[in-house]
């Protein structure tokens, strides 16, 4: 596995200041409980669902660091008695396994790697980013809550087919940039946007075993952080995606080497920025700070 290893849920340490709750404790007749591990996918089953579904986004405080998150004995319960649940995979949120272990035995439980038909050694499991991927959860979750609700299952099924043409503004906004500014050369520090930028035709410079190491959390090579500052101090890039959630002192330093040799600066997100954004308007504002970047020299450190 190559990301950092998540709190385990038994250290109860973390209350609900990091997880929203629209379902609460108590889900009326009639309505599905629902859990998204990360807000990006409640936001999803929220989309889906509409009227008939309460959805609880476990992880949404775009002010934290995923990777660190510990559950509270209320996230446990939340999750435990969810019908339905959406999470990653790929190692990214493991402690929703353990939970859905405690759940009933009529849970559902759609695991986007799995959906994707993902092998577990997946290097990048920012699987949010890729086109294509919430699409499929769209309609996998439209199915599960159509088999729940079968007398509502043309609702669930005409609500997913809205969301995947909402996305045609993103991969209109993707296919732009190629076109306009293919192989923009860029740099980055983990391999949160990586699935956008390969999309958007840029050239990712950063050595990934920098990448990884910083994913990790462990300490780069010094030759590759040498590499890394090379793309600035001899401008190989035009742009510095890092990951805006989680920083330290070696990814300020690459920041302010970044300014300091002009070159644009985008904050990405790991979780869903709120107020104000739905999973789709999220992604289109990514590539419009890219193509400012690209375009202007314009910065976007935070959306």
């Amino acid at each position: 596995m190559r990301i950092r290893l998540l709190i385990p849920v038994a250290a109860v340490a973390l209350a609900l200041s990091a997880c929203t709750s629209a379902a609460g404790s108590s889900v009326p007749k009639g309505v599905i409980s629902a859990v998204g591990a990360e807000n990006e996918y409640g936001d999803v089953l929220a989309q889906v669902g509409g009227r008939y579904v309460a959805v609880t986004s476990i992880m949404s405080n775009p002010n934290t660091d995923p990777h660190t998150f510990e559950a509270s004995q209320q996230v446990a319960s939340e999750i435990e008695g969810a019908q339905l649940v959406v999470q990653n995979g790929v190692g990214y949120d493991g402690f929703m396994n353990q939970l859905e272990a405690n759940a009933g035995s009529g849970q559902k439980v759609i695991d986007v790697q799995h959906l994707l038909d993902l092998p577990d050694s997946t290097p990048n499991p920012h699987l949010w980013y890729k086109p294509g991927t919430m699409s499929a959860v769209a309609n996998a979750v439209a199915s599960d809550l159509g088999a729940m609700q079968p007398a509502h299952a043309a609702y669930f099924k005409s609500r997913a087919a809205a969301f995947v043409a909402s996305l045609d503004a993103w991969t209109s906004a993707l296919a732009t940039f190629k076109a306009t500014y293919p192989g923009t050369p860029v740099a980055t520090t983990e391999p949160v946007a990586d699935y956008l930028l390969t999309a958007a035709g840029a050239d990712n410079m950063t050595p990934w075993a920098l990448q990884a190491d910083i994913m990790n959390g462990t300490d780069p090579s010094a030759q590759d952080v040498a590499a890394q500052q090379a793309l600035f101090t001899q401008h190989k890039v035009k742009v510095f995606v890092y990951n805006q959630q989680v920083t330290d002192t070696l990814t300020e330093s690459f920041i302010q080497l970044a300014k300091q040799n002009g070159i644009a600066v985008v904050g990405v997100y790991e979780t869903m920025p709120a107020p104000g954004y739905d999973y789709q308007s999220w992604m289109v504002a990514e590539v419009k700070a890219l193509t400012k970047a690209v375009a202007s020299g314009t910065s976007t450190e935070h959306l």
